[in-house]
C-alpha cells in the first residue's frame, strides 16, 4: 500500500487544524452573544429609568404661581383650570405634588372618583408599617422618614388608629358625612364653601388615601423640627394635626412656589394659587 504524499498529509494537517479554529470562533462567538444581552439590556432600562429620577426645578425667575403650576404640569396630565371643582381641591391639597422622590407613587388626578379607582391606585403603592404601631402604613419612603423623626424625639399619632394614617375611601367618605350635609360638597364644588376643606377632605381627594400624610399629636417645636427635617410638613390650613409628607427640606419648598403662613402660632406650607 502507498503512503500518502507529503502533499497529501500537510493538505490534511491544515483542513484539521482549520476546522479546530473554526469550531473554536463558533463557541467563542456564541458565548460572547449570550454575555453581552443582558448587560446591553441593563444600559437600556438605566437609561430610560435615570431621567424619572431626575427632580423637576421649576424657573426661579418666574413668580410663585406659576413655578407651582408648571411643577404641577409637569406632575399631572390634565392640569386642572382655574374656576373648577378640581381646581380647588388642588389649591387645597396640592402641595404633595411637589414630591418628586422616584420612589413615591402620585395620582394622575386630584380625585379618585370611587372605591374601586382608590383601591386599584392603593395597590401600586409599596405600603410600610410605620414602627411601633400595629395598623399604621404609609408609602416605604414616607414611613422610613417618619421613623427618622420619631428616632430624634416621640410624636405619637393623633388617635393611634388606622385613620391616622392611609386610609380606604370608605373612610375618607364616613369622614366628610360626619362633618357635613347633603348640601356641602355642591357648595365646594361651586367655590362657595372653602373653610370646610380645612376640616375634612371630600371623598376621593384626601392625602391619606396616597399613604402621605398623618395626623399626629404634635405639641412642642422639637417634634415640629424633628418632622422638618425628614421632609413632614403641615399643608393644609387649620387642620393643625394633618402632616404631610413632601419630601424636601424647608428651603427647598419655596423653589415650587409654596408659600409660608401662619395662623395662631402653626406655620402652614400653602400652594400659591
Amino acid at each position: 500500500m502507498k503512503r500518502p504524499s507529503k502533499l497529501k498529509r500537510r493538505i490534511r494537517k491544515f483542513t484539521f487544524i482549520s476546522i479546530i479554529i473554526f469550531l473554536f470562533f463558533t463557541i467563542v462567538g456564541s458565548s460572547n452573544i449570550n454575555y453581552y444581552q443582558p448587560i446591553q439590556h441593563t444600559v437600556i432600562r438605566n437609561n430610560i429609568k435615570t431621567p424619572s429620577a431626575i427632580p423637576f426645578i421649576p424657573d426661579q425667575q418666574l413668580d410663585d404661581q406659576q413655578r407651582f403650576l408648571d411643577t404641577i404640569t409637569h406632575q399631572i396630565p390634565n392640569t386642572p383650570q382655574p374656576n373648577t371643582y378640581e381646581y380647588i381641591l388642588l389649591r387645597a391639597y396640592g402641595t404633595v405634588f411637589i414630591n418628586q422622590n422616584p420612589e413615591i407613587k402620585l395620582p394622575s388626578k386630584v380625585i379618585l372618583n370611587n372605591e374601586k379607582e382608590t383601591l386599584n391606585f392603593q395597590d401600586n403603592l409599596q405600603l410600610t408599617l410605620v414602627e411601633g404601631t400595629q395598623e399604621c402604613y404609609l408609602q416605604k419612603v414616607a414611613a422610613d422618614a417618619f421613623n427618622q423623626a420619631r428616632n430624634i424625639i416621640d410624636i405619637p399619632l393623633k388617635s393611634g388608629y388606622s385613620g391616622d394614617c392611609t386610609r380606604s375611601y370608605a373612610t375618607n367618605l364616613r369622614f366628610w358625612r360626619k362633618y357635613t350635609n347633603n348640601q356641602t360638597l355642591e357648595r365646594v364644588k361651586q367655590g362657595r364653601e372653602t373653610t370646610i376643606l380645612g376640616v375634612v377632605a371630600p371623598p376621593g381627594t384626601s392625602q391619606h388615601l396616597w399613604g402621605l400624610a398623618l395626623d399626629l399629636s404634635v405639641s412642642n417645636s422639637a417634634q415640629r423640627e424633628a418632622l422638618k427635617q425628614n421632609g413632614w410638613f403641615q399643608t393644609v390650613e387649620n387642620d393643625v394635626p394633618h402632616w404631610t409628607y413632601l419630601g424636601w427640606d424647608e428651603e427647598s419648598l419655596r423653589k415650587f412656589g409654596l408659600q409660608e403662613k401662619t395662623v395662631r402660632g402653626i406655620t402652614y406650607w400653602l400652594t400659591p394659587i
